[in-house]
């Protein structure tokens, strides 16, 4: 476990940077993280962060292929607005714990 500080917030995170309380994400952390990755953060990101936190909030699991049919992305443009591996940067920059579908 460590502790980083995103946006003068400090973040708990796991072993694998994922955060361990959800409930600390602002867009302002958001933008941040995504830095690290050389990822400049859109609406259409936000619009893909905001659906994968709600999903997880609702208890849904969250894949790829989920993403894809959520009506704001297809799996293509989701590779393109988070390259080398979608899912898990997307989750990580949304705050949220790495899914169980990600390796």
């Amino acid at each position: 476990m460590a502790t980083k500080n995103y946006a003068g917030t400090d973040v708990e995170l796991n072993d694998e940077g994922y955060f361990l309380d959800p409930g600390v994400w602002t867009r302002e952390i958001a933008i941040e993280i995504a830095k690290e990755d050389d990822i400049e953060l859109s609406e259409k990101h936000f619009a893909v962060l905001d659906f994968i936190r709600e999903e997880v909030a609702s208890g849904a699991s969250l894949t790829i292929r989920s993403v894809g049919k959520s009506g704001i992305t297809d799996i293509k443009e989701f590779y393109q607005l988070f390259p080398g591996g979608p899912l898990k940067k997307a989750s990580r920059i949304a705050g949220i714990h790495k899914p169980t579908s990600c390796v």
